[in-house]
Parts: C-alpha cells; sequence; structure tokens
C-alpha cells in the first residue's frame, strides 16, 4: 500500500489570518493551471464539499494562487476536478 504524503499550503484569508491547507491536486483546464486545496484537518470522506478551487498564475519564479472570479468557470473547474478525482479513485480501486 502506498502512502501519500500531504502538501500542506499556507494562505491569508480576507482578516490577513494564515490558514492551511492540504494540496490535492494541480491540474490543467482549457490551457490554465488549477489548483484544488482542502482546509487542513477536514474530514477527507467528503473532500469535495470543502474543497476550495484557485487559478495557479506564475509570477517570476513563483506560482501564486488565484481566486477564481468567474462562477460559471468556477463551476466548469468544479466539474473537471470531480471527473479527475473519480478516475484517480477508479484507479486506487483496481489497483
Amino acid at each position: 500500500m502506498e502512502e501519500q504524503q500531504e502538501l500542506l499550503v499556507t494562505l491569508l484569508d480576507e482578516q490577513g489570518q494564515p490558514q492551511e491547507f492540504e494540496l490535492l491536486m494541480t491540474f490543467d483546464y482549457e490551457g490554465n493551471r488549477y489548483a484544488a486545496l482542502l482546509p487542513a484537518g477536514w474530514d477527507a470522506s467528503g473532500e469535495e464539499d470543502g474543497v476550495v478551487l484557485f487559478g495557479v498564475a506564475r509570477e517570476g519564479a513563483d506560482e501564486v494562487f488565484r481566486p477564481i472570479e468567474s462562477p460559471i468557470l468556477l463551476e466548469e473547474v468544479f466539474a473537471e476536478f470531480l471527473a479527475l478525482l473519480d478516475e484517480q479513485e477508479e484507479g486506487e480501486d483496481a489497483t
């Protein structure tokens, strides 16, 4: 059984307070990069309910997370995330 290591990311909330998230995956959708994050300590059994999606942009040598402003794009990116999550779970079931 392969053990997966968590990658934690710290982001600042609207009040400037640090919040930790687990990076679930990064993926491409329509030529752009996105990241799916889960609040640290979230019950993994319902991970799609707590997932937070961000666009990933490059600024110099760094990658930064940007909110997805368009509700339509957010729905499309979420649907892509769910499809990838299903594929990932099916692959785990096959092993």
